[in-house]
Order: C-alpha cells, then sequence, then structure tokens
C-alpha cells in the first residue's frame, strides 16, 4: 500500500511492506538498519503487526525495498490496503503442529531428567535419542534464522536461543560419549542451579525443553497479539459484501457484489441488513445501530434526507439509500485506515526499547563468553561453566522489550476506534497524557450546531403575558386571547414554506407542539428576502419577521425580550398577528447533551477549560456561564484563534484544541494536539491528531482517560521487561538458575508483557467516575445543571445576535 506525499521530482513515497520473520526488537533494529542504507529512505518497523512503514522518493521502486528486506534475511511483500495484522495464521498452524510433536519427544526427556526414581537403566540413552529430532527438526526454525544472521552479522533472539540448544546438547553428547555419562546404570539428580557433577552430567532436558517452552510462548503470544489487533481486523471485516441495488424508474431489485456499487445508485436496507455504503435516504424510516462503528451505544432515527454511514445496522423499518461514497470514500474506509496509521507508528518509548534491543543480544553473547571464561578460569567444573552461560544465553529476552510498547498501543488504539476515538499515531497518545488546557471551539463542538426554539414571550396585552419555553404554554385563553402555543402553532404554519434556519427551528417546534393534528392550512403566502415571511392562517393575517421590520413600536415587555435575546447570543422575531406585535421568538443553537458533563469530568481531571469562539460576547458569554467556563475568548478570527494557543503554550501550558470548522483549523494545527469532530469540516479533520466519530465531546474525556492508561500500561511493561533481564541475567551468570527453568521465566515474560497489553482491549470509560457521577446520574448525563435545572441552551451561530435580518 503506497500513497505520495507530494508531487514533484523530490517527492516522497509512504509505502507499506508486510515484513516476514520477525521475532525480537533486533530483527527489527536490522530491517530498519537495511532499508536505511537506500539513499532518501526512512523506516519504522511495528513487531506486532509485522509491517513496515517506509518513506521513499518516488524513485525508489518498491522492488528495491523488497529485496533490501530480504537482503536482511526476512520475507517482505507490498501489504494491501484490506490486510491487517500480522498475518500470521498459516504460520501459526505450523508452528501447531512443530510445538505437538516436540512436546510428545521433549516431555518425557525433561521427567526423566529432573526425577532420578524413574531413572531406569540406559535412560539416559533413550533420552538423546528423543532430543535429538527435537534439537534438530524442532528447532530448526531457531537455526535456520540464527544462521541467517550471521550470514549478515547480526545476532537476533534466535540467535541465543539457537546456542542455548546447540550448547546444551553438545555438552550432553560428549559427556555421554566421552565423560562417563554414558554409563548404563547412571544416576543424575536435577538441580535448579550450575553446582557441578562433573563430565557425568547430561543436560538434555535443557536441549529439549528450551525449544519446547520457546515454541510454547511464541505461540500463546502470537494469539495473544491477533487478538491486540483485533479490533482494526472487526473494522476491515464490517462493510456488506453485497448490495440489493434498486432502479428508481423500475423498481426492480438485484443483487450486486458491493465493488460494482456506483455513487448515485439506489440500494435497499431491510431490517437487520448492514447499510452497504455511505449515502442519504431517500425513503422510508428506520433506527440505525452505529455502535460498531462510532461506540455510540443508543440507535439513530433515519428519515428521508438524513446521511446514513456503511456499515451500520438497520434495527427498524426498510430503506431506500442512495450512495454517496463508495470503496476508499467512506467513513469506514477512512476510519480503518486512520487506525491502521495509528498502529504503524512508534511511540518514544518504544523507539528507546528498540535502540536498546539493537545492542542487546551482541551484549549478551558477550556476558555469556565471559562468565564461561571466568567460571573455567576459577576452577569449576567444565559443565558448571557451561551450565551458566547456557542459562545467560537463554534467560536473556528482547522480546519482552519488541514488544511492550507496540501491543499495549495496537489494544489500545482498537479500543478507542470502538468508543468512536480515533487517533493518527501513538505520538497523540503521548501529547494526551501531557495536555492540562482543553480549548473549546462553540459552534458545533460544544453546541450542536443547528437552530432550535429557545424561548417564546408573550406581549401582556395580547393574552396571558407570559415568558415561556417553546412549546409551554398555557393554552388557549379566552375569545381572541393570545398565548404562547397559539403563537407557535401559527408562526410554525407561515413558516412552513420557508427554508431558512430560523424557519426550519420554528416549524420544528410547532410540528412537536402539535403533534399528530399537524400544523393549519395558509393562504396568501409571501416571503421577502431580509424581512421575513407572512400569510393568512385560520383568518388571521400573520407575519414573522426581524424586528427591525415591525409594524410599529413594540411593548415593554418585548422590547425586554429582544435585549435579553441579544445578551444570550439568540436570534430574536416578531410575530404579529393582524398588524399586532404579540410576541418574541427567540432562536439559538442548543448544547449538546453531553456537554455539561463533558466539561465536568474535565475540571475533574484537573485539566484547565478554555472557551475560543468567533460568535459574539453575548453568545459566548452565555455557553460559558451554562457550561462553567471561566476563562472565555469571543469574536475571534481564525489568525486570533491560533493566536490564543499560542499564547497559551508560550505561558507553559500543554493544549489541546476541540473544533469542527474550518475556521478552526489553524489553531487545531498549531495546538500541542488538535481535536476534530468527525461531523466537521474536512480543514478541521485533516488539521487535528485525533477525530471523535461520535460526535460527542465526552469522547475527549475518553481519550484522555485511554491514553493515560495506556502510557502506564507501557511503563509496566517497559519496567519488567528491564527489571527481568537486569534480575535474571546475574542470577544465571552466578549459576542460580538452571537453563530449562531460564527458557520458562524467558517465555513467561514476553507473554506477562502482551496479557498486560491485551488488558486494553476490554477498558471502559468509567464515566461515572470522575467528579462523583454516574452514567445514570440524571444531574450529569441528561443536560441538567446543579440542582436539576434544566439547561436551556444560550448558544447562537456565529453572529447570530444580529442576524435576524438574514432572508427567510
Amino acid at each position: 500500500m503506497s500513497s505520495v506525499a507530494g508531487a514533484d521530482a523530490g517527492a516522497l513515497v509512504s509505502t507499506d511492506l508486510a515484513v516476514g520473520g520477525m521475532t525480537c526488537a533486533a530483527c527489527v533494529g536490522r530491517v530498519e538498519k537495511r532499508l536505511a542504507r537506500i539513499d532518501g529512505v526512512t523506516a519504522g518497523v511495528n513487531l506486532a503487526t509485522g509491517r513496515a512503514r517506509v518513506v521513499h522518493p518516488v524513485g525508489v521502486a518498491v522492488e528495491e525495498l523488497v529485496a533490501a528486506v530480504e537482503r536482511a534475511g526476512y520475507t517482505a511483500e507490498l501489504a494491501s490496503a484490506g490486510q491487517v495484522g500480522d498475518g500470521g495464521e498459516a504460520e501459526g498452524a505450523g508452528d501447531r503442529w512443530r510445538l505437538l510433536v516436540t512436546a510428545l519427544l521433549a516431555v518425557p526427556v525433561v521427567v526423566l531428567s529432573m526425577v532420578p526414581a524413574l531413572q531406569f537403566p540406559a535412560w539416559q540413552w533413550v533420552c538423546f535419542a528423543l532430543a535429538v529430532p527435537v534439537v534438530s527438526w524442532g528447532s530448526a526454525g531457531f537455526h535456520r534464522r540464527a544462521w541467517q544472521g550471521l550470514r549478515h552479522a547480526a545476532a537476533t533472539m534466535d540467535t541465543l536461543v539457537s546456542l542455548g540448544v546447540v550448547a546444551s546438547f553438545g555438552w550432553s553428547a560428549y559427556a555421554l560419549v566421552f565423560g562417563g555419562a554414558g554409563e548404563i546404570g547412571m544416576r543424575m539428580p536435577f538441580s535448579l542451579t550450575a553446582d557441578g557433577g562433573g563430565a557425568a552430567h547430561v543436560y538434555l532436558e535443557a536441549a529439549v525443553g528450551v525449544p519446547l517452552f520457546v515454541l510454547a510462548g511464541r505461540l500463546l503470544e502470537g494469539r495473544v497479539r491477533r487478538r491486540s489487533g483485533s479490533a482494526l481486523r472487526a473494522l476491515a471485516e464490517l462493510g456488506a459484501k453485497e448490495v440489493c441495488v434498486r432502479d428508481p424508474e423500475t423498481g426492480q431489485e438485484r443483487l450486486l457484489p458491493i465493488e460494482q456499487l456506483l455513487p448515485g445508485q439506489e440500494f435497499v436496507v431491510r431490517p437487520g441488513e448492514r447499510v452497504a455504503t455511505d449515502g442519504v435516504v431517500v425513503d422510508g424510516s428506520s433506527a440505525l445501530d452505529l455502535s460498531l462503528l462510532t461506540g455510540e451505544s443508543v440507535p439513530v432515527e433515519a428519515a428521508p434526507g438524513d446521511r446514513v454511514a456503511g456499515a451500520t445496522v438497520n434495527v427498524g423499518g426498510a430503506l431506500v439509500v442512495r450512495a454517496t461514497a463508495v470503496g476508499a470514500d467512506t467513513q469506514l474506509a477512512r476510519i480503518t485506515a486512520l487506525v491502521a496509521d495509528a498502529q504503524a507508528g512508534k511511540a518514544r518509548a518504544q523507539r528507546l526499547a528498540d535502540a536498546v534491543a539493537g545492542v542487546f543480544v551482541p551484549c549478551v553473547l558477550a556476558v555469556a563468553v565471559c562468565v564461561l571464561g571466568f567460571w573455567l578460569g576459577a576452577g569449576a567444573d567444565p559443565q558448571a561453566a557451561v551450565t551458566a552461560a547456557v542459562a545467560v544465553l537463554v534467560v536473556a529476552c528482547p522480546c519482552a522489550l519488541g514488544l511492550a510498547t507496540p501491543t499495549a498501543l495496537l489494544a489500545a488504539t482498537g479500543r478507542g476506534a470502538e468508543l468512536g476515538v480515533l487517533v493518527r499515531g501513538p505520538e497523540v497518545l503521548e501529547s494526551l497524557r501531557r495536555i492540562d488546557t482543553v480549548v473549546l471551539d462553540k459552534t458545533g463542538t460544544l453546541t450542536t450546531g443547528r437552530m432550535e426554539l429557545a424561548s417564546v414571550v408573550v406581549a401582556e396585552g395580547a393574552g396571558t403575558g407570559a415568558a415561556v419555553g417553546a412549546g409551554t404554554g398555557t393554552g388557549a385563553g379566552a375569545s381572541g386571547a393570545v398565548d404562547a402555543d397559539l403563537v407557535l402553532r401559527l408562526a410554525g404554519a407561515v413558516e412552513h414554506r420557508s427554508e431558512h434556519p430560523i424557519g426550519r427551528a420554528v416549524v420544528g417546534a410547532a410540528r412537536e407542539l402539535c403533534g399528530a393534528d399537524g400544523l393549519p392550512a395558509v393562504t396568501a403566502f409571501a416571503a421577502t428576502a431580509g424581512v421575513g415571511v407572512s400569510g393568512t392562517v385560520e383568518g388571521r393575517q400573520v407575519r414573522v419577521v426581524r424586528p427591525d421590520d415591525a409594524g410599529g413600536p413594540l411593548p415593554p415587555e418585548l422590547d425586554a425580550a429582544l435585549a435579553q435575546a441579544g445578551e444570550a447570543g439568540r436570534t430574536p422575531v416578531v410575530v404579529e398577528l393582524d398588524g399586532r406585535a404579540v410576541a418574541v421568538l427567540a432562536i439559538g443553537d442548543t448544547l449538546r447533551s453531553g456537554s455539561w458533563r463533558a466539561l465536568h469530568r474535565l475540571r475533574g481531571m484537573g485539566l484547565e477549560t478554555v472557551l475560543l469562539t468567533g460568535d459574539g460576547a453575548g453568545a459566548a458569554r452565555a455557553v460559558a456561564d451554562e457550561l462553567g467556563i471561566e476563562r472565555v475568548h469571543s469574536s475571534a478570527s481564525p489568525e486570533r484563534k491560533a493566536e490564543v494557543v499560542a499564547e497559551l503554550r508560550a505561558a507553559g501550558r500543554t493544549t489541546a484544541v476541540v473544533g469542527d470548522g474550518v475556521n478552526d483549523a489553524v489553531a487545531l494545527a498549531s495546538a500541542d494536539l488538535g481535536v476534530a469532530l468527525a461531523s466537521g469540516s474536512d480543514a478541521a479533520i485533516g488539521a487535528a491528531g485525533l477525530t471523535l466519530v461520535r460526535g460527542d465531546i465526552e469522547a475527549v474525556v475518553d481519550a484522555v482517560r485511554l491514553a493515560r492508561r495506556t502510557l502506564a500500561t507501557i511503563r509496566a511493561n517497559l519496567l519488567w521487561a528491564f527489571g527481568y533481564n537486569v534480575v535474571l541475567i546475574p542470577l544465571a551468570a552466578v549459576g542460580l538458575l538452571n537453563p530449562m527453568l531460564a527458557a520458562v521465566a524467558m517465555s513467561l515474560s514476553s507473554l506477562l508483557v502482551v496479557g498486560n497489553s491485551l488488558r486494553l482491549r476490554t477498558w471502559q470509560p468509567g464515566r461515572g467516575a470522575s467528579g462523583g457521577h454516574g452514567d445514570g446520574d440524571g444531574s450529569a448525563g441528561s443536560g441538567r445543571g446543579p440542582g436539576g435545572r434544566r439547561r436551556s441552551s444560550a448558544a447562537g451561530r456565529r453572529g447570530s445576535a444580529g442576524s435576524a435580518g438574514a432572508a427567510w
């Protein structure tokens, strides 16, 4: 898989290679160094995924890259876009067969060597016969890879294992033939240490135990690694394989492979089926389960005109959808690509571990030679010297170092994708852990970005005179009296023919009020650009206009309502009945349902929140007051937003900017970390390092907590990987560790690291942990503030306080 990063002669191409045969971090270093020998080429290799991300000039052919990897002693091929994981399933089947045969031959040798009571006459020769196929055939993979490394003047984990097996078997063969260990009736006690015993001591149990335990450990390790990367494979498999295409003219339906679907074609989605690709609903209504794609557990209603994403599940009625994007252009494909890119990168801790592992194996070989020389020079038994040296070779484990970071990142990025949080690379998780300030845009981020009716204020002389919320009026009063319900019903009827966002907001509230009865009919409808709309409804002349175009002076309570709407950043319109102003409708943007709880949790984690918006001071302060944000920057241009971020960074703050618009792109790019909503503009998503698929800023909290847990897991893995070698290599060097037990410890070290990383696959956000509000807490989960008061929106669109003059 390749992508071009430029267009001129010096353009760079990013190519993914699937590399086979790597077993430890030393292998990673060899591949990276071999590729780096080509002019202009840089490479990053991920041991957990078996992939190499190579950035190279356009003039460097993929075949040259593959040849370089093969010269290093490994296999390589171009990774296809749909290829995920380490591709080790076929190899795993062969490993299972090899492990089974090795176990059948090795277990009797280990038991007889460890239990003297079972040692019958000539037992050592039987063990020798059983050990020969284990050392030759069962360990062939280790010997082959060790030889390949030797040919290329490199040493890997396989070098250590191969040397340990050969040394143990070679000493045992010498002892059987020349050292007296082959005498019939010989008994050999088992020791946990290299405590001597003369040349009559054999180490066949180490010769067969080392490959047995290493093979078993790598097989289990491979399974766990595949589970760590299961999220990416699950994403790749979400897409539908077939689609039922409908001819819009004849209505005939036919099944096609998904690859043959074209943009603009209509397809049918029946209950229980997956939506084949991204599109717009043209007929039918239903509920869609987005949980597998975005992590959102509540089904979302879809009706004609609504956009739907491919791979979501239809849990309601039948839908007819017109395809708008197919193949690599779909949301699912973009998510899969983002996760794959994130898993191809390297964290800073991983680069350090790889650098250490690159010199680790040569150092271990040097230590083993020194241990052998010291023991022999000190007058110890040759078998004790060989045992200590073999134990050093076997117990050393660069595998854990190489897997400590990538397996954790693999599991974390996959889990993040399941929760609707997409990271571009490991450095994003590292940045998330360090942030202390979250800068938030308003419109489309903290708010929905959709205009809705916020309040209705009726004039005193017109009826009840009450200022009430939308749809909460007192009902019809006496004959001729006007109340909020009547105003809203009549205004909604007139606005029904309007396409303006303000009109749609009024109509939506009116329909909610009227329910099944529907809106009354309107006649003599007229729309005047920049003024408003008018018409006759139920015999009454109705006008909905901007305040400047009202027919006369407004009553004092309506003037007060206009001023209040302006302060709150809402757009006011005046409703006239039969030439008399009777009410003011305030239209404004509404807070997202999870905004209050998200801000509450961010502050509970010790993060400072800042509101940075292009909206006016009134709209910005209203939202800030609702959400408890103290620092507010309003009327900010894109350049000013970038300046505010720069000022925060200059003050020593580590910033994350959350936004969704084109005007946020500069600030997103200039921050330590940019966070974009997937529903936002392409410019914002392109500038961000983190994308929230759920469209819910509470996912920011989940992302920060996941990053902190991931970095804690990586630290624990590296502590174990380094600590294991620091403790056990000296124990082996002084003769306190039997080679077979060293093999067990070496295998367990890698399993512990990978198993610890796998815990991230089941990590849960735990939304009630921060600030003491659980998911079921009404004050934190339903958009209510302290004390249970319903938090109405005070947010408006950019400049909405003065936008009443916009054309209906």
